[in-house]
């Protein structure tokens, strides 16, 4: 049996955002941590800044007639190229797919040997900028981290909104307990 309690707080100034996982199972205890950087436009670098808008500009091309809830990713390699995805729905809504797994997948299948550095989410509702930025579901979740563990070095992760950016400094962060190859034996 297990218990699992999320508290959020702010700290320095409103300047980080922790997540805190308490979760006991059979009488032990795991405390998790989350650091989110809260961060404006103006607290990004040049690369930071241009993914943002990247993945703003694949809002524009994401297919989402049913929500008009527009979803768009971007990625960054290390060397630079740069990818951009958006949210593909379905009229049988099971079979759309979220713009962090289009794009995880169409970047890899065409480099599996390059390793991303860092990845935008962004989204827009009915046609504007959400105000605050917007998390990855738990299918994304898995496939970030599974991206991760597969190229062995961590990937920033930014959730833009349209105000404020959260900067996490590694997608594994967002899924304590991961579910990964060794769960397999």
């Amino acid at each position: 049996m297990y218990h699992v309690a999320y508290v959020m707080k702010f700290a320095s100034g409103n300047k980080f955002l922790f997540l805190h996982c308490i979760i006991h199972l059979d009488m032990e205890k795991f405390i998790l941590d989350t650091e989110v950087i809260v961060l404006t436009y103006n607290e990004l670098n040049s690369s930071q800044l241009k993914l943002v808008e990247t993945a703003f500009e694949a809002c524009e091309n994401s297919y989402s007639p049913y929500s008009e809830f527009s979803v768009g990713s971007s990625l960054e390699f290390e060397d630079g190229e740069i990818f951009q995805a958006n949210n593909q729905e379905n009229a049988a809504y099971p079979s759309g797919l979220c713009a962090e797994r289009t794009l995880l997948f169409y970047a890899k299948a065409n480099n599996p040997h390059k390793e991303i550095k860092r990845m935008v989410i962004a989204a827009k509702n009915h046609g504007k900028a959400t105000k605050q930025p917007v998390s990855p579901c738990g299918a994304c979740r898995q496939v970030m981290l599974e991206t991760a563990n597969r190229q062995n070095s961590p990937i920033e992760l930014l959730l833009a909104g349209a105000d404020k950016v959260y900067m996490i400094k590694d997608v594994k962060t967002l899924l304590p307990l991961q579910f990964n190859a060794e769960s397999l034996k």
